[in-house]
C-alpha cells in the first residue's frame, strides 16, 4: 500500500463506504469479495476478506488501470482475440 500511496484511510474507507463489485465464495480459507470506492477523483480496489471471527482481512488494494478495466472500474475491458 505504501509503494502505491494507498493510506490505511483509503482502505477502511473503500471497506466501509465502497461497492462489492466481484465474489469469491470459493476463495480459501475465507470468501473473499472485490471493492471498489474512491477517494475524491481516484479510484481503488480492495480485495478483503471476513474470517471466521467477523474480522475483515485485506488481501490487497490497488488503483486499478483503465487500460485494464472499463471506465466505471467495475469490470474488465473485453479482450481482442
Amino acid at each position: 500500500m505504501f509503494e502505491r500511496s494507498i493510506s490505511r484511510d483509503d482502505v477502511r474507507d473503500v471497506v466501509e463506504n465502497g461497492e462489492v463489485i466481484r465474489e469469491y465464495p470459493d476463495d480459501k480459507p475465507f470468501p473473499s469479495r472485490l471493492m471498489l470506492g474512491w477517494r475524491e477523483k481516484r479510484p481503488l480496489h480492495v480485495v478483503a476478506a471476513d474470517d471466521d471471527d467477523d474480522q475483515t482481512i485485506i488481501i490487497t488494494a490497488y488503483e486499478p488501470d483503465p487500460a485494464i478495466w472499463e471506465p466505471d472500474f467495475k469490470k474488465k475491458k473485453e479482450q481482442d482475440s
